[in-house]
């Protein structure tokens, strides 16, 4: 049960470092992973692409297809309502560890 909630918990997380980063950059799912890794994430492709896809939908993120190595890449980057909702939960966060951090 523990795990469960603190998915929930984290899975808000996730999404203001996806957006985050692709404010900075285009971003695509592999790169991601191995950032949130970074993180102590340890999410599978099968919870990211969902992520994404949903974050795209939401308007938060848009996609672009590039061709790489033969290949087709999705990248995602903000949109103005990813860069506004990114804003606000930077705000939030802060208020947040301002209060919890002690």
């Amino acid at each position: 049960m523990e795990d469960k909630v603190l998915r929930k918990l984290f899975l808000g997380f996730i999404q203001i470092h996806i957006l985050h980063h692709a404010k900075e950059h285009p971003i695509f799912g592999v790169w991601m992973l191995e950032e949130l890794r970074e993180h102590g994430y340890n999410i599978s492709s099968g919870t990211l692409y969902p992520i994404l896809h949903s974050m795209e939908s939401d308007g938060l993120l848009v996609k672009e297809e590039r061709n790489v190595d033969g290949k087709i890449r999705k990248y995602y980057t903000t949109t103005e309502k990813g860069n506004i909702v990114l804003n606000e939960a930077r705000n939030k966060a802060y208020e947040l560890f301002k209060e919890i951090k002690d």
